[in-house]
């Protein structure tokens, strides 16, 4: 069953190829070159996946099974709610989208609907003050656009 896990780590090393050079393809940040952009954290991430992925298909578990039941059924899920996400954080902005997919996540992991709501809500607001004030990176707004100041 390790093909598994192989087939598995390739396509994520394709997802990984095409999230940096997705990450690549940001605009440079006015004023010339800084040490941390807008494509900084990305690239990060994809280099994390590729590292990882590559592992998974060089040392795949010998004794794994595809999740058929309810456990492949709440990984789809996953998926779709991620996709979701990316699809949804330029119009509705970072702390709207951040509180539906953790929110949404966290429900399907077995806690309660509002405590959900509630933790992504705090999560995607830390976040989004963490990289604007303590990194000076612009997260998008969205629908909360009348919230920026000029």
């Amino acid at each position: 069953m390790a093909i598994n896990d192989r087939i598995f780590g390739v396509l994520m090393i394709v997802l990984a190829v095409a999230y940096g050079w997705g990450a690549s393809q940001f605009p440079e940040p006015f004023g010339g070159s800084e040490a941390v952009g807008p494509d900084t954290f990305p690239r990060l991430l994809a280099v994390v996946l590729a590292l990882s992925s590559l592992y998974m298909v060089v040392r795949p578990d010998p004794d794994n099974a595809w999740p058929w039941s309810r456990t492949g059924l709440e990984l789809i899920i996953a998926v779709v709610v991620l996709v979701l996400y990316a699809m949804l954080l330029q119009p509705l902005g970072f702390i709207l989208s951040t509180t539906l997919a953790v929110g949404t996540l966290c429900w399907r992991m077995g806690a309660r609907p509002a405590k959900s709501y509630v933790a992504g809500a705090v999560a995607g607001v830390v976040v989004f003050l963490l990289f604007n004030f303590a990194l000076d990176l612009s997260l998008p707004l969205g629908l909360l656009a009348f919230l920026e100041v000029s």
